[in-house]
């Protein structure tokens, strides 16, 4: 996000290379806005910080169109990294009609959501009701591993 003095400069005209910045980051911000005609700093600045807040409601709450085609591919057994990806395909263009496989297994484990029904979460090719976070997981612990053991020079079936 782009502080107020930056916005003010490209109010102004300057160039992209006076604030430090890439011109493709001028270009969409001043796109984001209103256009070269109508970009004004203070009321951009206002927007991105009412876009910035959160919590934000999930995509698939807000484009109910979305949410009736991920739950579909579901109902097919259609894991949720593939149905972002057909997605993407589908709608290269349109944002509202793309999310991620997180947001889709998101919806589906905190039922608080209420987005997508608890049944399609049957359809997942695994069988699990929580979902781990990849940092949950118990590599480099010491679990199952037997400590404080002596062990012996003695070799198994000869005894000298």
């Amino acid at each position: 996000m782009l502080p107020l003095a930056a916005r003010e400069e490209i109010s102004r005209g300057l160039h992209a290379a006076s604030l430090g910045r890439s011109p493709l980051t001028i270009s969409r911000e001043v796109a984001r806005h209103g256009g070269l005609k109508t970009y004004r700093a203070a009321l951009a600045d206002a927007r991105a910080w009412d876009n910035a807040r959160r919590p934000k409601r999930c995509r698939l709450a807000v484009h109910p169109k979305l949410c009736r085609l991920v739950a579909r591919k579901l109902q097919l057994k259609w894991p949720p990294q593939q149905i972002a990806g057909w997605l993407k395909q589908q709608y290269p263009d349109d944002e509202t009609m793309q999310v991620s496989h997180e947001t889709i297994y998101r919806s589906l484990f905190i039922q608080a959501r209420g987005v997508l029904k608890a049944e399609l979460m049957k359809h997942l090719r695994t069988r699990r009701m929580m979902r781990r976070s990849k940092k949950a997981s118990a590599k480099g612990q010491p679990r199952g591993q037997c400590s404080g053991l002596i062990s012996s020079d003695r070799s198994i079936g000869g005894q000298s």
